[in-house]
């Protein structure tokens, strides 16, 4: 675990542990990919509402897009990751301490796939 000295990253932490369907997102994208209409479907999310959460978790580097695919159609859809398998959270006289561990496999497939290009 490591402690989280970024107030930024420390709020949106805390923020999204508070929101319901941004926990649910942390907690289906922790052990595989899923698109915004995975997470419409899994937790009955109105379509605006999860695009606007998922574009401030991506903003707050809660989540990251591991892979972009594209349908039958031709239309380009992104597969998200949650960049936080743990959190552990103590509060003592008037102070927060956020501790996480980030999920490192959403980083091993980027540096997989990019150093794959020339192949």
């Amino acid at each position: 675990m490591v402690i989280i000295k970024d107030d930024k990253f420390k709020s949106a932490i805390l923020t999204a542990l508070a929101d319901k369907d941004m926990l649910n997102i942390i907690n289906a994208s922790q052990k595989k990919l899923v698109s915004g209409r995975d997470i419409i479907k899994l937790f009955d999310i109105p379509h605006s509402t999860a695009y606007r959460k998922i574009k401030w978790m991506l903003e707050n580097d809660l989540i990251v897009v591991e892979k972009m695919q594209f349908t039958d159609d031709g239309k380009k859809f992104s597969l998200f990751k949650s960049n936080v398998s743990s959190v552990n959270i103590k509060y003592e006289q008037h102070h927060v301490t956020v501790e996480a561990i980030t999920n490192t496999n959403i980083f091993e497939g980027t540096a997989e796939r990019f150093f794959s290009l020339g192949d």
